[in-house]
């Protein structure tokens, strides 16, 4: 009888992605002409957790005119910032039995940008990614070419960003699938974003795993070794890649339905909190994002309870 009940809640699980799909999740991520007033961008965005793409709606910040490697080079060179190094462009994601966290290093953004413009050579793929506000922390000398915010989406979400990230680097450094506790505002300054988008309703066919963490650590002979982080508690993690995935180890994937979408310059992302995501970027991509803090209410409590049902019915 448990088995039975069991076997029924498990179908159930995989049967609602579907249903889902079809009253929520669009075919395709809609692309808007125009910026939405807040009541719109709430209404239409927001509440039924879609995203969406807002095409030309960084005209008017001169950051879209001024920020090549050149400019770069010119107003903030000789700034330090901390960057992500990693063997394989990977950071934080699955290698084998560890979750993996990149080797960070201080260097001036000149350092980089030789890198980028094939000036200079450097152990491992650099990446600018460094989340927590690092572009008023570490950059504050661009804050003059943009908005401190996304007005509209202030507005509408009722808060400021908690976060305003700063991103740039080469072509091999990719973001593993993943979800984020945040309403994100992607914005492509100069080359393009490739997202591949799952909604939070396909959590039954996306698998989570526990890792210990570890750090890669370079050695001054630009050798990459995993080092464990004794003191953290393990990670959970999700070990697929979406763009080669292992169909025979993770049969359930084959029922996700991904969302492609390209973010070019001068594009918005609107990228609805819970809802899973990996990156690639075109060679020296430039990018802002505005982390906005989710609402925990009730649409959190749904996932939560998708997450545990999921997890207890043993579909990971």
């Amino acid at each position: 009888m448990a088995e039975a009940a069991l076997d029924a809640v498990r179908r159930e699980l995989r049967e609602f992605p579907a249903a889902a799909r079809e009253l929520s999740v669009p075919l395709a991520v809609p692309y808007l002409d125009e910026v939405p007033s807040p009541l719109h961008f709430y209404r239409d965005w927001v509440c039924p957790n879609r995203p969406c793409i807002i095409r030309n709606a960084l005209q008017h910040w001169p950051a879209l005119q001024k920020w090549s490697l050149q400019y770069l080079r010119a107003t903030v060179g000789s700034t330090e910032v901390s960057v992500a190094v990693t063997p394989d462009g990977y950071a934080d994601a699955v290698r084998g039995d560890r979750f993996v966290m990149p080797a960070e290093r201080r260097l001036p953004l000149s350092c980089v940008l030789d890198v980028l413009e094939g000036r200079a050579k450097h152990p491992g793929v650099l990446y600018v990614q460094k989340q927590c506000s690092n572009l008023p922390n570490e950059l504050p000398q661009l804050l003059p070419d943009l908005e401190p915010h996304v007005p509209w989406a202030s507005e509408a979400l009722g808060k400021m960003p908690d976060a305003v990230n700063f991103w740039l680097g080469e072509a091999a450094a990719v973001t593993s699938l993943h979800k984020d506790h945040y309403e994100n505002l992607y914005c492509v300054v100069s080359g393009e974003k490739h997202f591949l988008l799952h909604p939070p309703s396909d959590r039954p066919f996306i698998p989570y795993e526990l890792y210990t963490p570890a750090t890669y650590q370079l050695s001054e002979e630009g050798c990459f070794k995993m080092v464990d982080e004794e003191a953290m508690e393990k990670v959970p993690w999700i070990p697929l890649d979406p763009l080669a995935p292992d169909l025979v180890r993770y049969p359930s994937y084959r029922q996700a339905q991904a969302l492609h979408c390209t973010v070019r310059a001068g594009d918005v992302l609107y990228l609805p909190a819970l809802w899973f995501h990996h990156v690639q970027q075109s060679h020296g991509c430039i990018a802002v994002n505005f982390w906005y803090d989710m609402e925990y209410d009730l649409k959190y409590s749904y996932f939560q309870l998708l997450d545990s049902l999921t997890k207890a019915a043993g579909l990971n």
